[in-house]
């Protein structure tokens, strides 16, 4: 098959989810024969070359700002894709709604991944706030099948919009790197550090966890990997705020975030946004206990992995939480031992490659469309 992934900042990943989403599933077909291209953003991308993996490279420019940027370079891929002529195009953000129908004219069959709750993001206000909410009313209307990354995000659309979207999570991979070069070089000690990795933008609340962590009795440190455009402010505030104890790395990824991943005591992810977060899911499969808000997203991938704490009282239920793995080792323990067995019997890469496959052919074929849960218990029948 001919296929091509648009609409996010493009490959080899070094921002947020999607990106990573991209890069594991694209080179992972190319490797089964398929001909793959992932759009990528000019100014974003370092990577120059045309290939990658054996995946084609588009590299297109877009208009810098929060606003436009990414519906500007999904419109640029679009009409690009147009004179391909692939027969299936991949759009990720349910902000590129509008567009997911335009390469049907020639005959492309189009999937939209509407991920979580878009619209809820606090750096989204009036128009913006507004556009993403009549996307995800529109979204059925233009794509040929949307795709929801967790149960709660397709029960809400089917509640909210009676619109049916096909159940495909996330995947991760088995890792660690018993290496400490990223931690001696951050001053760091195994096990003797709390992680959050993420964007650094309000939802993610990184400024609920610091503050937390500032309350808590512990000689540990706390490490915060990621970082983030057009929120400045925000990112000063949580700098301001966290103290000698809270390490910034900045975005990281490659060996550095394995082994930054490997040597963790916890990961903790606070966001309050529904929706799968792949970065939860590679800290599971990097054998790590993970403390979440008890979000119905998040308490559905970690399972019995991992702890929750009580979103109606987040700050005061965190600081408890926080404290109890801290002086209980051996909950962690348990929880590690549990982690990667998660992954490899549900959040496999290669099971959902799988999957992806023959929902392509399915969807080409015209046959009727399984939902991932429907195709393991197919498969495993």
């Amino acid at each position: 098959m001919k296929i091509a992934f648009l609409g996010s900042r493009g490959i080899p990943a070094c921002y947020s989810g999607f990106e990573t989403f991209y890069e594991q599933l694209a080179t992972r077909l190319v490797r089964r024969g398929h001909s793959v291209t992932v759009y990528s953003r000019s100014h974003f991308t370092k990577y120059a070359a045309r290939e990658y993996k054996g995946v084609c490279i588009v590299r297109l420019p877009c208009i810098h700002s929060k606003h436009l940027e990414t519906i500007s370079h999904t419109f640029l891929s679009t009409i690009h894709a147009l004179f391909q002529r692939y027969d299936i195009a991949y759009y990720s953000i349910v902000g590129n709604a509008p567009l997911a129908c335009l390469p049907r004219l020639v005959g492309t069959r189009t999937l939209l991944n509407v991920d979580g709750e878009d619209w809820a993001r606090e750096k989204w206000t009036g128009f913006a706030k507004s556009y993403l909410r009549w996307c995800e009313r529109l979204s059925s209307k233009t794509a040929n099948v949307l795709i929801s990354d967790a149960h709660r995000v397709q029960d809400r659309y089917s509640e909210v919009y009676g619109v049916q979207t096909v159940f495909a999570p996330y995947g991760a991979n088995i890792q660690s790197d018993e290496r400490i070069g990223a931690l001696t070089k951050r001053g760091l000690k195994e096990r003797d550090y709390i992680l959050f990795v993420g964007r650094l933008v309000p939802e993610n609340a990184a400024d609920l966890l610091i503050e937390a962590f500032g309350r808590v009795k512990t000689n540990m440190k706390l490490v915060i990997v990621g970082d983030a455009p057009y929120v400045d402010a925000y990112k000063d505030r949580i700098h301001a705020m966290a103290g000698d104890r809270v390490v910034f790395t900045g975005y990281v990824f490659g060996e550095e975030y394995v082994q930054l991943s490997s040597h963790a005591y916890l990961y903790v992810q606070p966001s309050g946004v529904d929706g799968t977060r792949p970065a939860l899911l590679d800290q599971l499969g990097m054998g790590n206990c993970v403390l979440v808000r008890d979000s119905a997203v998040n308490m559905e991938v970690v399972g019995d992995c991992g702890v929750t704490f009580d979103r109606s009282c987040m700050q005061t239920s965190l600081v408890e939480k926080l404290q109890e793995l801290v002086d209980s080792p051996d909950v962690i323990e348990s929880c590690r031992s549990k982690a990667r067995s998660r992954i490899e019997k549900y959040y496999n890469w290669e099971w959902i490659t799988d999957f992806y496959e023959d929902l392509f052919k399915r969807m080409l074929t015209k046959q009727p469309i399984h939902s991932y849960d429907d195709f393991l218990a197919a498969r495993r029948a």
